[in-house]
């Protein structure tokens, strides 16, 4: 039983939905369907009177108003007013010259009251439909053909089928309204969702830009540093050049998982050849980033103030990259062979101090050409979880990076 309603409401659906694309393309059509079948209600209305009582004298008057005002509806759709105004004299000159206050003799009015209800404010509707209701009742009840009815009844009958066309109107102009809305809030919603699509797109490219940057400049560096070095001591010191040439080869290696597990997240997550991804790097992993660096002929000093605390997952990881890049700038740019990492739990920040003793010189801008934007990763970096980053030339000589992350409050 359920699934024979369901195929019928389904049907019916398509049945409806044909006769609205059919209606939108002959609109003219329909309404000359709608004004001839209106024309023959109105008059057969004019010639319907109460029993025992002749029809009027005037023949054909009753024809003749019905059809000025059907005429009048064929521009309902861009006079709406008019039509009303029109149908509204033919039906009350209709009445007072005897015709009988039928819904027939009422149908043009009716009609014209509902478009006019359909398409105009609800202001223009209440006065025009209350003129119009007055009138033909007033018309109704000082008229002839009624004589044998009660007064209230010559009242409530025009009233009644004058002010149903002006609710049902009201009511398809509110549900077209209401229609609009939702078409509206849908449309508004697709373009959010793909505005918010593109800006999620836009920050996954950088945030995969900045992890490429920062292991593709920092192990490249390490690895030249530890190339030239090798290079300078292979005569004079084979033995330290071997464990150089040893180290170079773990600096690669990890370029390479590195930049596998950076490359990963561009997978789909169906992709069979896709295997499980190393987790992120964090300051777990200094230690062995400062043998890196030493190999390349860097000495790193680390010092710790504070109880230790741990850091979120993109905290660990933001302070692990700015140390990274930091100590990557130190290789390439300090001219300086040792180097600072200063880690301060305080409060409900961790705050980062990487400096040398290399010459003074100005901080390179952030997006100068040529320059790289391990700079602006850096800051880029901090601000996204909150934190904060300053770089400068030291006033004693070097150049120091501090930055200050939020730590995982405590319990």
């Amino acid at each position: 039983m359920s699934s024979s309603l369901e195929r019928y409401t389904d049907r019916l659906e398509k049945y409806s939905e044909r006769v609205g694309k059919y209606a939108d393309r002959h609109s003219r059509l329909i309404d000359l369907a709608v004004v001839l079948g209106l024309m023959g209600c109105a008059s057969l209305g004019g010639s319907l009177t109460m029993p025992g009582i002749a029809p009027p004298d005037h023949a054909g008057t009753a024809t003749a108003l019905m059809g000025v005002s059907c005429l009048a509806l064929l521009r309902y759709r861009d006079r709406p007013r008019t039509a009303v105004v029109v149908t509204a004299v033919c039906t009350v000159v209709a009445v007072a010259l005897g015709y009988l206050v039928t819904p027939l003799l009422l149908g043009p009015v009716m009609a014209a009251l509902y478009w006019l209800a359909t398409l105009s404010d609800p202001g223009t509707t209440r006065a025009f439909g209350v003129v119009t209701t007055v009138a033909v009742t007033a018309a109704a009840v000082f008229s002839d053909s009624m004589d044998d009815l009660s007064l209230l009844l010559r009242t409530i009958g025009p009233v009644f089928w004058l002010m149903l066309p002006l609710a049902a109107g009201n009511t398809t102009r509110l549900r077209r309204a209401y229609l609009r809305s939702v078409q509206a809030r849908a449309e508004h919603a697709e373009r959010t969702r793909e505005e918010e699509a593109r800006l999620r797109v836009t920050e996954e490219r950088m945030r995969i830009a900045r992890e490429l940057h920062d292991v593709v400049a920092h192990h490249l560096a390490l690895a030249n540093a530890q190339a030239g070095t090798a290079a300078h001591l292979a005569l004079t010191r084979p033995e330290q050049t071997k464990r150089i040439l040893t180290d170079l080869t773990g600096t690669t290696s990890s370029a390479l998982r590195e930049l596998k597990a950076t490359l990963g997240l561009l997978r789909r997550h169906d992709d069979p050849a896709g295997g499980p991804l190393e987790p992120a790097p964090g300051l777990a992993r200094l230690p062995e980033l400062v043998a890196a660096c030493e190999s390349a002929g860097l000495t790193v000093t680390v010092t710790t103030e504070g109880e230790p605390r741990p850091l979120s997952p993109g905290a660990d990881l933001t302070a692990f990259r700015i140390v990274q890049e930091a100590l990557t700038n130190v290789t390439k740019h300090a001219g300086s062979h040792c180097a600072r990492v200063r880690l301060v739990y305080s409060g409900s920040r961790l705050v980062i101090t990487v400096s040398d003793d290399g010459p003074a010189a100005p901080a390179p801008p952030a997006t100068a050409p040529g320059r790289g934007f391990g700079v602006l990763g850096m800051r880029e970096r901090a601000r996204s979880i909150g934190g904060e980053l300053r770089l400068g030339p030291r006033p004693e000589g070097g150049f120091e990076v501090t930055t200050a992350l939020p730590l995982i409050p405590e319990a």
